[in-house]
């Protein structure tokens, strides 16, 4: 680290309490804001924000000073423990398609109906249109 510290960024928080369109403007300074409105005074809203470290406030906004965070707040690695998915099986056990076949039947008939839908889409070419020739309309019940 440097012998000199660095000044922290801030920024400059205008809360509207009369404008439901502009709930909270951001000014990277104060110059900025007095700028933008006037009929604030610069150096009254800088005693208010650098002195005391209070909030200015009137009918109309409230005004802040704060800090613009660059860096993480917490300085410890947080420590997770996501455990994978894995199923161990000899390789002749294996059977993947009654597996799926399982998995499937366990699943509704509306999200069977448009995972096959899903998967028919990403075959066909732009414009093109399913074959529906061999298709067998049945209703689902309710």
């Amino acid at each position: 680290m440097s012998a000199i510290k660095r000044a922290e960024k801030r920024v400059i928080l205008m809360h509207w309490k009369t404008k439901p369109d502009y709930r909270v403007e951001v000014f990277s300074n104060l110059k900025l804001l007095c700028q933008s409105y006037p009929q604030y005074n610069y150096n009254t809203l800088n005693n208010y924000l650098s002195k005391a470290k209070t909030v200015y406030e009137n009918d109309a906004i409230k005004v802040e000073r704060l800090p613009v965070f660059s860096r993480p707040l917490l300085t410890a690695p947080v420590s997770r423990s996501i455990m994978p998915v894995i199923t161990k099986q000899p390789l002749k056990a294996l059977d993947e398609k009654k597996q799926d076949l399982e998995y499937w039947l366990s699943r509704p008939a509306k999200e069977r109906l448009a995972a096959v839908t899903f998967i028919i889409s990403q075959s066909l070419k732009k414009g093109q249109r399913m074959d529906k020739t061999m298709v067998h309309v049945k209703k689902l019940k309710s």
